[in-house]
């Protein structure tokens, strides 16, 4: 064979291994909404950037017909490139090929990619659409998750870790994007679960669609599986990208740092007027949030899910921050399981990866009554003061109403760590509110005495100041100033130094 020949017949093998599953299982993906793999990750990916690895692997199995078809690739497309000129490892299951499933050759493409990955202090992005496990390679497949598992394991907390799931995750596969970081599901076109509707009803007798049982809408706003509910399979890609603009690329590095256009100094009288005077009176935390950050963007995570706690991403003086906060316009800002899981695993992430976590606090309490306390309130509030106690990054606080008792505490108070602590005149600063400590005190006492117990408790305790006199609280505010307030608190501790006592690892409450 000639030099021109071996050229050639690379160039035919090549071509037909980008082909995928061939022509008309292209045609069925694209009938389907749903875009293959390889231009998944060619949309995902700085244009021209990625390199694809081990493309002409083929699995080895000989039962059921398999040893009568092999196709290059395997099921899944891997390799790594760039998002906004920062290196990423990348792999993507390819439906076109056996449904996208995972078998022992193919597991192994993604072992290698996650141990790149992980040597090369770079994010990993898998994007999901599989069949599962590859029923015909029976154990291999399931060796092949446990494998993907455990380098998921150890790269927690070293790299971001993100998933994309852009059609089926079932059955054990649901398991890599659950120890990722963050999980992304495009709505109408992607599911999870770990038992499919037919299991189910034989099960349980339950009839329930896949859309009920594992949709993106069930994972966003009941399960709190998945951390972002997009529109279209484009949106989905674009927020990945928009996601990692405030990630650091691994634990050693310092968040990405952008030029700030937007005013340090900036002013903002608006905010004088948000917070209202009469404390059971709500409002929109996030309108408090939004003018404070970097040009007012707020990139929320988890938006549909424990809706009385808000986390997410913004900028502060064009440096990335983790933003904590209690939304007082549902179920008043209470704390409840569903929040506190929300809430401390963002917190965990923030330290992990150096970023700066600021707290907005408006919390009358944990929620009460018989579902949370036998559910276990008191295990999953305690991840909240575990993750903010733990946490060793910059960390700055500020109480713009309530912040009573128990949740006070938890809620990054001085005495859990936090580095600087702020308050609005309107800041409520006790073990209770005034109602509920007179009930108590003066439980046995007529209407007028309670009235003017009521008065006295408001006059000496619905206030930041007996908190600022005993240090708990290091500044009080006007609203308006809540901008340069904040990047001053950050500017101040961003050369701090904190380490936790030596050991193995911590034991959270789970």
């Amino acid at each position: 064979m000639t030099r021109e020949e071996l050229y050639q017949s690379f160039e035919e093998r090549n071509k037909a291994a980008e082909a995928g599953g061939g022509a008309e299982r292209v045609q069925k993906q694209h009938e389907a909404g749903k875009m293959t793999a390889r231009e998944r990750i060619e949309t995902l990916l700085d244009k021209g950037t990625f390199v694809e690895l081990d493309k002409f692997t083929v699995h080895h199995c000989t039962n059921f017909g398999m040893d009568k078809s092999h196709i290059k690739g395997d099921g899944v497309v891997s390799g790594y490139g760039r998002i906004d000129g920062r290196q990423v490892f990348i792999y993507a299951y390819d439906f076109t090929v056996y449904g996208g499933t995972l078998g022992a050759v193919n597991a192994r493409k993604i072992v290698k990619i996650q141990q790149l990955a992980l040597k090369n202090g770079a994010p990993i992005i898998a994007l999901n659409d599989s069949g599962g496990a590859r029923i015909q390679e029976g154990v291999e497949s399931l060796s092949g998750y446990a494998a993907i598992f455990y380098q998921n394991t150890l790269a927690s907390g070293v790299i971001p870790q993100i998933s994309a799931i852009l059609g089926a995750c079932a059955g054990g596969a649901c398991y890599s994007p659950a120890l990722t970081d963050f999980i992304f599901m495009t709505d109408k076109s992607s599911y999870m679960f770990v038992t499919g509707p037919d299991v189910v009803k034989a099960v349980t007798h339950e009839e329930v669609s896949k859309e009920d049982l594992g949709g993106a809408y069930t994972h966003g706003s009941k399960s709190g599986v998945t951390h972002f509910v997009c529109n279209t399979e484009q949106e989905t890609l674009m927020a990945i990208r928009e996601l990692l603009s405030f990630l650091p690329s691994n634990n050693m590095e310092d968040v990405p740092v952008i030029t700030c256009s937007d005013d340090v100094k900036r002013d903002i009288p608006g905010l004088q007027d948000v917070v209202p005077i009469d404390p059971n009176v709500p409002y929109d935390m996030k309108d408090i949030i939004e003018p404070v950050l970097d040009d007012h963007y707020f990139f929320e995570v988890m938006p549909h899910f424990a809706k009385n706690a808000i986390t997410g991403f913004g900028r502060l003086n064009g440096k990335a921050v983790g933003i904590v906060a209690n939304q007082p316009a549902f179920l008043a800002g209470v704390l409840d399981i569903d929040s506190s899981d929300k809430i401390a695993r963002f917190i965990r992430f923030c330290d992990c990866f150096n970023v700066p976590i600021v707290t907005f606090e408006d919390v009358p309490g944990f929620l009460p009554g018989t579902i949370q306390e036998h559910s276990g309130i008191i295990r999953h509030g305690a991840k909240i003061v575990y993750a903010y106690s733990e946490a060793t990054v910059p960390k700055v606080t500020l109480i713009t109403r309530k912040a009573y008792g128990g949740a006070y505490i938890v809620m990054s108070s001085k005495e859990t760590g936090s580095d600087v602590n702020l308050a609005y005149p309107t800041a409520e600063i006790a073990v209770m509110g005034a109602e509920g400590a007179v009930n108590i005190l003066y439980r046995k006492a007529d209407e007028e005495t309670r009235q003017k117990a009521i008065n006295e408790y408001r006059e000496n305790f619905a206030n930041p100041y007996k908190s600022a006199a005993l240090g708990y609280i290091d500044e009080i505010i006007l609203p308006r100033h809540t901008r340069i307030k904040l990047i001053q608190a950050l500017a101040m501790a961003q050369n701090k130094m904190e380490s936790n006592p030596p050991k193995k690892h911590g034991n959270m409450p789970l």
